[in-house]
């Protein structure tokens, strides 16, 4: 079990008072792993700090405004590739059929591709497959972690580590297309309605002339994922998360 993963999935999961009270087991789980390093851990102390010591009804009302209002910060990693269209009904089931070969069973009702629900699946996989897997949507990652940098809201230190964890630079090109998406703030009610009426952007192979490896993040990690299904090697015993 790598522990990390855990502590950034709820992290970045929806405040409530438990989430508060395990403030001091997450501190304590970050420093005794070590995947975070110490700058990251610095980094994410304002975080955990705010987290620890705020409101709950107050943290409720940012995380909704800053994750929920638009589909550019969206958690869901799909979103940021397929939209609303039929080929990320697919990629849903690639990735929860991963989850179910992995005997993984997620704790709540929400979508695979959600991104605290991945962090929690790759806790319970080796730390070298889960690298693999966390680097196949870095530039999604790399997004989302400029989108926050520009609101300066201490949320963006998960993403900072995520991709430090992950030990690989993003390729430039996909991230300056993802880049390019519309970032419409969660303050601006006529552009947030039309952003929902717009056909997500694809970012995918096909996209980028010449490469086999350079689409986006997402098909990258669905091409994986079916790859993975078709090669018995890397179906390890089933191991039901805890």
């Amino acid at each position: 079990m790598i522990r990390t993963f855990k502590a950034l999935s709820a992290l970045l999961s929806y405040p409530s008072t438990e989430l508060q009270q395990a403030i001091p087991d997450i501190r304590a789980v970050l420093q005794q792993e070590g995947l975070a390093d110490a700058a990251d851990r610095a980094a994410l102390e304002p975080l955990l700090s705010d987290i620890e010591s705020s409101d709950i009804y107050e943290l409720q009302e940012r995380y909704t405004f800053l994750f929920d209002r638009t589909r550019s910060l969206s958690l869901h990693l799909f979103e940021h590739v397929h939209g609303e269209s039929r080929d990320r009904g697919q990629a849903m089931v690639d990735l929860g059929q991963h989850y179910e070969e992995h005997g993984f069973v997620p704790a709540t009702n929400e979508l695979p591709d959600y991104l605290p629900m991945f962090l929690e699946f790759l806790a319970v996989v080796p730390i070298d497959r889960a690298r693999v897997l966390l680097a196949d949507p870095l530039e999604i990652l790399a997004a989302l972690d400029d989108r926050l940098a520009k609101r300066e809201t201490p949320y963006r230190a998960i993403f900072r580590t995520l991709l430090t964890i992950a030990r690989r630079p993003a390729n430039e090109e996909v991230l300056d297309a993802l880049r390019a998406e519309n970032d419409t703030a969660a303050d601006d009610l006529d552009a947030i309605d039309r952003e929902w009426e717009e056909a997500a952007v694809t970012f995918g192979p096909d996209s980028m002339p010449g490469s086999t490896e350079g689409g986006c993040g997402a098909s990258r990690l669905q091409t994986r994922l079916r790859a993975d299904m078709r090669d018995p090697r890397l179906a390890p015993p089933p191991t039901r998360a805890r």
